[in-house]
């Protein structure tokens, strides 16, 4: 399904590049599994190469696409609940699709929310990660540094003039 040199991403975790396939046994049973590794930490993860469907693994987005993620990270806030824990599970099932739009709104709305109330610990760890695994995808697509994404999606955010509503 995917080779070695494709750039895929693997929802709740980032987009990185598959590095190698290895076979490898675990627990009594061997499998292959595809080796990724991600632009941001130098981290790698093995992903096995049967649960591909299930998992949600794709290919990053085409270069035409990155537009579109920035307007919804420019849009207005989404309506989310006033209780934290419902606006977690919402922002956490957001996450586990792997869809860039659903993580940019995500980031986009924990961010406004930041500026406007702050955060719990929860959800600052949230927006870390949902930011981390936006950026991961566009460095990967747009071929920039972590540096780079970030201040463009900083820089989307400082010149908005938050209200709250």
């Amino acid at each position: 399904m995917f080779e070695i040199g494709d750039k895929i991403v693997y929802p709740n975790h980032g987009a990185g590049t598959i590095v190698d396939v290895e076979e490898k046994e675990i627990l009594g049973e061997t499998k292959q599994y595809y080796i990724m590794k991600l632009p941001i930490g130098e981290m790698k993860v093995m992903i096995p190469k049967d649960n591909v469907e299930e998992i949600g693994l794709r290919n990053v987005i085409d270069k035409d696409v990155v537009p579109h993620v920035y307007e919804v990270l420019e849009g207005k806030q989404s309506e989310m609940s006033q209780n934290w824990n419902r606006r977690y599970r919402a922002n956490t099932e957001k996450i586990k699709t792997g869809d860039i739009f659903e993580v940019a709104e995500v980031v986009r709305n924990l961010t406004i929310r930041d500026i406007i109330k702050g955060l719990s610990t929860g959800e600052k760890k949230m927006l870390s990660n949902s930011r981390q695994i936006l950026i991961s995808e566009l460095v990967l697509t747009e071929d920039e540094s972590e540096e780079e994404i970030e201040t463009k999606i900083d820089n989307i955010f400082a010149e908005q003039d938050f209200e709250e509503e």
